[in-house]
Parts: C-alpha cells; structure tokens; sequence
C-alpha cells in the first residue's frame, strides 16, 4: 500500500544537508524551522514557490509596538512543544514544476533569510530594502552560488533525486505527495 510521498520530510533532510555542508548555513538549527506544504492558488510557473515567515520580530524580540499598540506573533510550535522560530512553506505544484537548479536555489534562498543570529528574525540588510538588500539581482545570484557550492560538494544523490520529477510525476510514482501543513502565525495585539 502507498501512502503517497511525504514532501517535508525530504526536504527537512535535504535543507539539513545543505545546513551541514555550507558553512554560510551553519548558524541554522532545523529543529526550530517548521516545514509545509501550501496549496498555490494556481497551477503556473509564475508566483511565489516559496515563502520563510520570521516567528519573532526584528533582533529576536517577542512583542513589538506600532502605532502605541503592541503586538505579539501567535507561537508556532512542534509535537513535543517546543517554539518554532522560522515558518518554511514551499506552494505545490508549483515548486516542484520548476527546473533542480532553480528548487535548490529557491530552497537556498529561503534559508538565506535565516538571521546570523538565529534569533527567529530575518537576516536584515542596511537600507530600505533589507530583506534582499539594495540588489535583489545580487542576492539571488549569492544564492544560486550557494545551491551551486553545495552541489560541488557532492551531497547523496537521495536527498535531491526528487526534485528532478515534477508534481504529476512524482504523485504518480508515489501514489500522491503530503506532507506537514501549518497555519501562518497571526500578529495579536497585547
């Protein structure tokens, strides 16, 4: 009996290799990252693929104050209750119809994002623009260098060689695909 491909998990241990295996990575602990998968609202090559959700605000803070209200981020947390820090959500189909080189690029891009300080904040860049910095055409490209380093290094082939299938293949082989959902944490003032 098939019980259909389970997503999250192969990506939970492809994202803890590439946390291994770059050192750029290595601040990133993937127990506090949750994992899921989100339905994309259409089955298109444009639009998100992926998306990391910080779980606290700016330097690691628990609460924040806008407009004299203070606001709090609604905890993520695993089965065993501890707190998640960061929210990675990959949109099915459309990740998985994309081209290898640009899934691991997205999944590094994703990482990427991760503060240094692993503080459930995102890696904040000077200026305006400081989630990508002030050239999304450089943050991409150190990125793709990355997900280009980490395939230079040889990693097992059976962590990545789902990736090379697209959606309809890969629910096919495996009689569908699931995987861990989780609900994007609402601010909630007090």
């Amino acid at each position: 009996m098939r019980t259909g491909f389970h997503f999250t998990r192969a990506i939970r241990a492809l994202c803890g290799d590439m946390v291994r295996r770059l050192p750029a990575l290595a601040h990133i602990d993937l127990e506090r990252v949750a994992i899921g998968v989100c339905q994309a609202r259409r089955n298109v090559s444009h639009g998100i693929h992926a998306s990391l959700t910080p779980l606290r605000f700016a330097g690691g803070a628990r609460e924040e104050l806008r407009r004299g209200k203070r606001y709090r981020i609604e905890p993520l947390r695993d089965p065993g209750g501890r707190e998640y820090l960061y929210l990675l959500n990959l949109y099915l189909p459309r990740f998985l119809n994309a081209p290898l080189e640009e899934k691991l690029a997205t999944l590094v891009h994703e990482l990427w994002h991760i503060s240094p300080d692993f503080d459930g904040d995102l890696r904040r860049h000077q200026g305006r623009c400081y989630a990508h910095g002030p050239s999304q055409r450089d943050y991409e490209a150190r990125v793709e260098r990355l997900a280009q380093e980490w395939l230079a290094a040889d990693p097992p082939c059976h962590l990545f060689d789902f990736l090379e299938r697209q959606f309809d293949e890969l629910a096919a082989e495996h009689g569908g695909i699931r995987g861990e959902r989780w609900p994007v944490p609402k601010l909630r003032v007090g």
